[in-house]
């Protein structure tokens, strides 16, 4: 197939870069543009289409030879598509990206970078920023509050720049590196998740396996958040998010912790319902 570069190459890529579709509009296009345009080169694109009505993803992938498309007859979710993508790829490292997420030319450059700074950690995120207004952080890497209320570190906060690189407890799923040996080893995201969370339950799994994730600052995109899905606020967002939320704490929670913890839960969303001031600080994953 021919590579980002324009060369026809028959070994495999370093990296292949996976994104699902589903109701993308233009964002697709700008992000994929995005990507023909990145520094490092040795990668390839699997573009999965998830029967989007549109059909933005036939139209991205002919702009571009190098996107490698999959189509499915019905929407099978986020995670089952990111799955899909993760068992065609033939690159070592999977970059895991938004279609509504638009990196920096230098993106997958400083993402590697980072894998060999840290030969011995296999996951790894970057620093997000708003799209509308970048001087704002999207989020430093996802965190997980007491409660088992995960949420991204640093969101709505002035953007810090290239702040030094550190353990989170979790990748966003927006924009993350990960070696795809130890995706498929993990079982992929937890298709029952459909979307939403299902990078946390990916990063509790991966920090149970004693596998950390590092965000890697210097490694950076532009994201608008949810726009597949009606924006953060839509039924939809607030349904899949609430339920996958619990089905985290319920899964991959210590059996020991779980009495503690779940009554922590219940009350975190009573409050998160009530849109008080102190739950709209955070950006709920």
């Amino acid at each position: 197939m021919t590579q980002a570069n324009g060369e026809d190459k028959t070994e495999a890529p370093l990296v292949t870069v996976v994104i699902v579709a589903y109701r993308s509009g233009p964002t697709l296009a700008a992000c994929v543009e995005r990507l023909a345009a990145q520094t490092f080169r040795d990668f390839e694109l699997v573009l999965v289409d998830n029967a989007s009505p549109d059909r933005e993803a036939q139209a991205v992938a002919a702009a571009h030879p190098f996107a490698r498309l999959v189509e499915n007859a019905d929407n099978l979710g986020f995670a089952a598509a990111m799955n899909q993508g993760a068992q065609a790829a033939r690159g070592r490292w999977l970059a895991l990206l938004n279609p509504d997420a638009f990196p920096e030319p230098d993106w997958l450059e400083a993402l590697l970078a980072a894998a060999d700074r840290h030969p011995q950690v296999r996951s790894f995120t970057a620093r997000q920023l708003m799209d509308h207004d970048p001087a704002i952080l999207d989020g430093l890497g996802d965190v997980m509050s007491g409660p088992c209320i995960p949420y991204r570190g640093g969101y709505m906060r002035p953007d810090p720049g290239d702040t030094p690189e550190g353990y989170v407890f979790s990748p966003c799923g927006a924009a993350m590196l990960i070696d795809r040996a130890l995706f498929l080893e993990l079982g992929g995201f937890d298709e029952t998740f459909f979307c939403y969370c299902e990078d946390v339950d990916l990063g509790y799994r991966l920090q149970l396996a004693g596998e950390p994730t590092v965000v890697a600052p210097k490694a950076v995109i532009r994201h608008v958040g949810s726009a597949s899905s009606g924006g953060p606020k839509s039924e939809f967002a607030v349904f899949h998010g609430t339920r996958n939320r619990f089905w985290v704490l319920v899964k991959d929670t210590p059996w020991a912790l779980l009495p503690i913890v779940l009554p922590l839960h219940i009350l975190a969303v009573l409050v998160i319902s009530t849109g008080s001031r102190a739950a709209s600080r955070s950006r709920w994953c």
